[in-house]
């Protein structure tokens, strides 16, 4: 066995490294890096590039002085270029995932567009089907405001903040509910509808629609980047080779 990593008093050999990394529950992400540094070895920077991959690397790490710098890398057994390396991994993925999917971002979004609009929306849920509709005509006949009636009666956590909940994506709250906000317009009181164990009185208060702004193409590159990333990681064969005795070579 040779050893190759020493840990405080413990000598960490070759021959441990995987079975410890599937002790931890390391080894998925393991792969997955190296999946990843297989898969942007290919994109191409500019030094101008790396200069600016560098310095949002140290702001994000917070190592804003040398002596910081060096004992971050010390403590990581990274050398100066292997910290470009890492500095310049999320700007490569991210023009990678850019160039792959870029251009699907538009279509991907009208896909997912009725998952990602928001809502805010006030509930009542009572589990007497009787209260529950006396507490609908307090609300639509004698006008009792809705965060009032939900204070004193709702059931769930909804009654701490008035029966207001959100905003919310679409696909949060329960499918039931989900639909009827869906249709409904700013201010439409629903009358009791039977939700599993539940009575509720739901009302939309406003509704929010998703835009393709910078920060939602971000989080759609990184959705189709992590389904791919999956589907690789469950394509790519892993093979145990056998253990080779370093002592005779």
């Amino acid at each position: 066995m040779t050893p190759i990593l020493q840990v405080g008093d413990r000598t960490i050999m070759t021959q441990e490294i995987v079975p410890m990394l599937k002790s931890y529950s390391l080894l998925p992400q393991f792969l997955q890096g190296v999946i990843i540094d297989q898969t942007i070895a290919s994109v191409e920077s500019t030094d101008e590039e790396i200069a600016i991959a560098r310095q949002q690397f140290l702001e994000k790490n917070q190592l804003t002085t040398e002596e910081a710098c060096h004992a971050w890398m010390n403590q990581r057994g990274l050398s100066p270029v292997q910290l470009d390396e890492l500095a310049l991994q999320d700007f490569k993925l991210l023009k990678y995932k850019v160039n792959t999917w870029g251009h699907q971002l538009e279509s991907y979004f009208l896909q997912r567009k009725g998952q990602l609009d928001r809502v805010l929306y006030s509930l009542i849920r009572v589990q007497n089907p009787g209260l529950a509709q006396e507490l609908y005509f307090r609300i639509q006949d004698d006008g009792q405001p809705f965060s009032e009636v939900a204070k004193d009666y709702s059931q769930g956590q909804e009654a701490q903040t008035g029966g207001l909940i959100g905003p919310v994506e679409l696909n949060v709250p329960h499918p039931t509910l989900s639909r009827m906000l869906a249709i409904s317009k700013p201010g439409q009181l629903w009358a009791p509808t039977q939700v599993g164990e539940w009575y509720v009185i739901l009302r939309l208060e406003k509704f929010l629609a998703a835009q393709l702004d910078e920060a939602m193409r971000q989080r759609l590159l990184n959705e189709m980047f992590a389904s791919w990333l999956q589907e690789s990681l469950q394509k790519t064969p892993v093979h145990y080779l056998p253990e080779r005795d370093y002592s005779r070579v």
